[in-house]
């Protein structure tokens, strides 16, 4: 359950700001460049404020400007003028780490508090901030499965389920990505040619397409709250905000936050697809000596337990730093104590999930894209894949133009 914690907050970020100060450091005068996909117009002004109140002059655009990871990296690649970067997940961090990106390189940087962060580091490189995963839920109401509980093995699962589920209409997107990184899961297969997943892994991802429904809204919440589906997927950071509001946009909202009144998560053996967001320093050129130590004070305060504490209570995330979770909850919210079969080692390889998705992703993307997964408009559907006659060398590749 959630701490009331708005005072203390408050008090916590004044003493983290006198101590800034009584340094005897102004760091104002160097203005810091970030890139993030964390960057709502919400996100974007607040760090900004809560910088300028620490001491620091900030740089940073929110998605009005740059919406995406993908259109983050590459904006920071081409400009070559950011001093900081945070939000990405591992997949793309991973990326960044091992350099394959040619004017971007992470500093060399362990901050104070690395140890609170656990297992979400990349040791002397970069630190987790918050961390969310993927989750479906369902109804139990009478629009929903009238209390009968449900348990899958597998996220594919939910094509044999009889229920009706709501799923996305696009391909691309950081949430859409998860989800197919879920469904995918229980089907890999390092010698397939289709890349690394067994043909019946795409068979099963097809039907759950073909057989679910898309409502024409961006995820999968509002559906389910409307009660137009049975059962659907969303990410855990913003769930408990959205089920707090959500009788201003239903006439049968679901209800109950941390204690749930007519909706459940589904039980999968499997566990959860999760990703953080990590902080990292960039090795800039033209970056003074003074200015670089300005730069290690923003990102030394940012993660801090007293910051991320304060950026979790007001953006309803949760904190890769246990010392600020610990601030935040007297115990953890179900949605965070799920398995994490990201960091399952994949059999046959020595890889992650997480990793081996790395190392696939854009062929996945490929061959949804070739194949023509995801249509928005039910009536224009195409047909179904001739399974046993593909080229997987072909749709493996980027669509020709």
């Amino acid at each position: 359950m959630k701490k009331l914690l708005s005072l203390l907050l408050a008090i916590i970020m004044i003493l983290s700001v006198a101590i800034v100060t009584a340094e005897g450091k102004d760091y104002s005068g160097y203005t810091i460049r970030i890139y993030s996909n964390s960057n709502s117009t919400e996100r974007a002004t607040w760090l900004q404020n809560a910088a300028k109140e620490a001491g620091f002059t900030i740089s940073m655009d929110d998605n009005s400007v740059l919406s995406g990871d993908t259109t983050v990296i590459q904006a920071a690649n081409e400009n070559k003028d950011g001093d900081v970067i945070f939000g990405l997940n591992e997949i793309r961090w991973s990326q960044l780490v091992n350099g394959i990106y040619e004017n971007l390189n992470v500093m060399d940087w362990t901050p104070s508090w690395s140890e609170e962060v656990g297992q979400y580091k990349y040791d002397g490189k970069a630190y987790g901030l918050v961390v969310q995963n993927i989750l479906m839920l369902y109804r139990t109401d009478e629009l929903g499965t009238n209390g009968e509980k449900l348990h899958f093995e597998h996220w594919a699962d939910i094509i044999n389920s009889g229920l009706k589920w709501y799923r996305q209409g696009k391909v691309g997107g950081t949430t859409n990505t998860n989800i197919n990184n879920s469904m995918l899961y229980a089907f890999t297969d390092p010698q397939s040619p289709a890349g690394g997943i067994s043909v019946d892994g795409w068979k099963a991802l097809w039907q759950y397409c073909q057989n679910g429904f898309f409502t024409g809204d961006s995820y999968g919440f509002d559906p389910l709250n409307r009660g137009d589906v049975q059962l659907s997927t969303f990410y855990s950071s913003s769930l408990y905000g959205n089920i707090d509001a959500a009788a201003d946009s239903s006439d049968n909202p679901l209800k109950g936050t941390l204690e749930p009144e007519n909706w459940a998560l589904v039980d999968i053996d499997d566990g959860t697809y999760y990703i953080a967001e990590y902080l990292g320093i960039l090795n800039r050129a033209d970056r003074s000596a003074e200015e670089t130590e300005a730069v290690v004070a923003f990102a030394e305060w940012f993660g801090s337990a007293e910051t991320q504490a304060e950026w979790a209570d007001e953006f309803d995330s949760y904190p890769c730093n246990q010392a600020a979770v610990e601030a935040i909850y007297d115990e953890t919210p179900l949605i965070y104590t799920l398995p994490n079969f990201a960091l399952n080692k994949v059999e046959g390889t020595e890889l992650s999930y997480a990793e081996y998705v790395g190392e696939h992703i854009s062929q996945w993307t490929n061959i949804m894209t070739n194949l023509g997964f995801y249509w928005a408009d039910a009536t224009a559907a195409p047909k179904e894949p001739d399974w046993e006659n593909l080229d997987w060398a072909v749709l493996t590749q980027a669509p020709s133009e």
